[in-house]
């Protein structure tokens, strides 16, 4: 039986199908032999589409009724991770997708250019060709020749396991265990276990502020108001937009706090090799939530971060807030006795 909760809507469903790098597709061909192939595909027009060469196995599917498939695994869930004993809980979390409908051939040339140049754009947005335009010479051929098929959606099944069948107690203890055993990816696990199950008690690492959320790991669509908080403060001076960006996107942990709005109003990032250094950047706070505790908030859990957590040394640069990370531990460099004498060194480009 169909349950709501485990249901991704049509715009979820179709935004996982485009995104995926690679999709499946299940069909068979006009005698009945059974076809599974793994493709690069877009999604365009309210269809799926695909190439193939006129002379290979995908000729034989035309007309077939067909399934596409993508998934996303999300992480994965040892059994202990809910009961001592028994292996039965053990699980994946992962979103899926499945669009249905029957193949067809693409016959028009500007047809099958805008399917070529979505693919390109997909799979190599940097460019680097000339436009895939349908009266273009130098894809004549190519446009003659190759085999473009779609499967136009007739029906669309969207599918999340995300815990949704464990009890708050277990879920919060499963967000728990997942920050402790900090794997490659498991801080953007615990963000889209607590997104899809609004209603679970915050854990304690997690805890803000009144009116504030805290969250572990930040993404794309927190880079726009990360880089708002940043851009104007002392260390960012002449440094773009764009670099802060990137800069962002490349961290190795990054936190932040959001308002009941989900506004972004703390933010802070580190760089680290999860084992010798690390180095921690861009903590910056709105003004009006200043004075709050939420920076403490922020930099506890950064520490805490699995990127961060057992490094041997932690380092950042402050003009203004000595105070602030001496509470922490931070010890300025020039009162660190060492067993050597060493220079600091930077190359500035």
């Amino acid at each position: 039986m169909r349950h709501p909760h485990y249901e991704l809507d049509e715009t979820q469903a179709l935004e996982l199908l485009a995104a995926a790098s690679t999709v499946h597709l299940a069909t068979t061909t006009s005698a009945g032999a059974p076809v599974l192939r793994a493709l690069h595909a877009v999604v365009l027009d309210g269809a799926v589409w695909f190439h193939g060469s006129p002379d290979g196995e995908k000729a034989d599917v035309v007309g077939q009724p067909a399934v596409v498939s993508a998934e996303q695994v999300i992480t994965a869930i040892p059994s202990y991770f809910v009961d001592a004993k028994r292996a039965c809980p053990a699980t994946t979390y992962y979103r899926a997708v499945q669009a249905h409908g029957r193949v067809t051939r693409a016959e028009d040339r500007t047809d099958k250019a805008r399917a070529l140049a979505a693919l390109m754009a997909k799979h190599q947005p940097e460019g680097g060709f000339a436009p895939l335009e349908p009266e273009s010479p130098l894809y004549a051929n190519m446009l003659d020749y190759l085999l473009i098929l779609r499967v136009p959606i007739e029906r669309l099944d969207g599918k999340c396991k995300l815990g949704q069948n464990r009890s708050p107690k277990q879920l919060t203890q499963i967000i728990e265990r997942l920050w402790q055993r900090g794997a490659p990816g498991d801080d953007h696990a615990i963000e889209a276990l607590r997104a899809a199950n609004p209603a679970v008690p915050e854990p304690e690492f997690l805890r803000a502020p009144a009116q504030l959320r805290l969250h572990c790991a930040l993404g794309e669509r927190h880079v726009e108001s990360a880089v708002e908080l940043v851009a104007g403060e002392y260390w960012n001076a002449g440094i773009s937009r764009e670099t802060l960006a990137q800069a962002h996107r490349g961290a190795s942990a990054w936190v932040g706090a959001c308002d009941a709005s989900g506004r972004l109003v703390a933010t802070a990032r580190a760089v680290s090799d999860g084992a010798k250094f690390a180095y921690i950047a861009d903590v910056a706070v709105a003004r009006e939530g200043r004075g709050s505790g939420v920076g403490k908030a922020l930099l506890r859990l950064l520490l805490d971060h699995p990127s961060l957590r057992r490094v041997q040394g932690v380092r950042l640069g402050t003009a203004d807030a000595t105070e602030f990370y001496r509470a922490f531990g931070f010890t300025e460099t020039s009162r660190i006795k060492r067993s050597f004498t060493s220079v600091e060194m930077l190359l500035l480009r």
